[in-house]
């Protein structure tokens, strides 16, 4: 037998993982691989890139729900072919999902479907919530969190882009957007 790999996820950076952190430590995991980052993409999804990267014959990839994995039918499916390409299996706690064994592939393949649904419904009743408080002229957009004038500042001082987001912990592409409004 491999090594059992955990993973867990929280999707914002006020959120703990401390609960899947003991689960995974009960389910004898040693290794847990954490993030604290959106699952809606794959992108930026460091700790999810190294466990895919260290995973061999044998091993298996643990994680608390399959929601901590990823929350698009296609992810989900993408990475349970990289996990089986690396000879790896798949462990899901709360779910009870093991797909070194035929039922649990089948159940993994169930499980992925009703996530992606249940993604979708969340999304559409978002929208449909929006759509109603933008008519009743409750809804005017989502809270502006970044300070837009300290950037302005920081390029005043010839400070560049990378050296802005690093510092304002935010994106490249989040500093370009503010100082194209001004442009």
């Amino acid at each position: 037998m491999g090594k059992l790999l955990g993973y867990a996820r929280v999707s914002t950076v006020d959120q703990d993982l401390a609960v899947q952190r003991e689960s995974l430590r009960k389910a004898g995991v040693r290794t847990i691989f954490e993030e604290k980052v959106s699952a809606s993409k794959r992108d930026g999804r460091t700790e999810l890139e190294k466990v895919m990267s260290v995973l061999g014959e044998g091993d298996a990839l643990v994680v608390t729900r399959l929601d901590r994995l990823g929350r698009s039918l296609r992810d989900l499916a993408n990475l349970a072919h990289e996990i089986e390409e690396a000879g790896a299996d798949l462990q899901v706690l709360e779910q009870h999902v093991d797909t070194a064994t035929s039922a649990g592939r089948a159940f993994f393949g169930m499980l992925a479907v009703f996530a992606a649904f249940e993604t979708d419904v969340r999304r559409e009743r978002q929208a449909e919530g929006i759509a109603k408080a933008k008519r009743a002229g409750r809804y005017q957009g989502g809270v502006k969190r970044i300070d837009r004038e300290r950037v302005r500042v920081l390029k005043s001082k010839g400070v560049g882009p990378s050296a802005i987001a690093n510092e304002m912990g935010i994106s490249r592409r989040q500093v370009y957007r503010i100082l194209e409004e001004d442009a």
